[in-house]
């Protein structure tokens, strides 16, 4: 068994593989293939279990350092090893967060949907405080490219439903009359500008002269983005 085969297992503790897959948002097929040694964890794998789990990357990869990531403030109580920390059935150290309907556009718009959701992805109740308010957190699908090269077609997005007062320069999920867009938003006098990363996509202008207009509504903030592995 190689270390990095070891220090999975070391991580996964007493949690099912099945558990601890879901927990990591990964067939339990490829989790089942790194651990018995079938192929080894790509990098793209380590990253996305390091910012997951708050692990250490270079624990994971390479055996040193500390396995947590994050630094405990001074005289807080050390933090739990994995077995204890992430107990089977455990519902504290994790948040159930869904996976509305709803596609995000990064490009002309996609029609909003309400008819309920696609399932549920667990994360670090930890990680999510950081960026916001768990309980108002949804996560949504991307089409388009007019986020790239930092967002992709098919990415999942993390928007946090609390965090609606505009910041300049901030990604935002925006409701345009029924349309779903991510986008950056900016302001010039009398215009909210929603631009995307990729040059190659204009932006859209709405005027705001007498404030937000009827059908514009912040659906939230983006606070983080990830991908599937394939």
């Amino acid at each position: 068994m190689s270390n990095i085969q070891k220090r999975l297992k070391e991580l996964r503790g007493q949690i099912s593989q099945a558990r601890f897959a879901q927990i990591i948002g990964v067939p339990q097929t490829t989790l089942g293939r790194y651990e018995r040694g079938d192929s080894l964890p790509d990098i793209a794998f380590a990253s996305h279990v390091c910012l997951m789990l708050d692990v250490n990357p270079n624990w994971l990869l390479l055996g040193k350092g500390p396995m947590r990531q994050t630094l405990r403030p001074e005289g807080a109580a050390d933090r739990p090893a994995p077995s204890s920390a992430m107990p089977e059935g455990a519902g504290c150290e994790f948040v159930m967060v869904p996976m509305v309907a709803a596609r995000l556009s990064t490009e002309n718009g996609a029609f909003a949907s309400r008819e309920g959701t696609e399932g549920e992805y667990a994360f670090r109740t930890e990680f999510l405080q950081r960026r916001g308010t768990p309980s108002s957190m949804v996560l949504m699908r991307v089409d388009g490219d007019g986020m790239e090269p930092y967002v992709l077609n098919g990415d999942a997005v993390l928007i946090d439903q609390s965090q609606r007062d505009t910041r300049p320069g901030k990604v935002y999920a925006v409701d345009v009359e029924g349309m779903v867009y991510l986008k950056v938003i900016n302001a010039v006098p009398g215009k909210l500008l929603l631009t995307g990363y990729n040059a190659a996509c204009p932006p859209l202008a709405i005027d705001v002269r007498d404030g937000l207009a009827d059908g514009i509504r912040i659906l939230g903030r983006a606070v983080w983005v990830g991908r599937e592995l394939h």
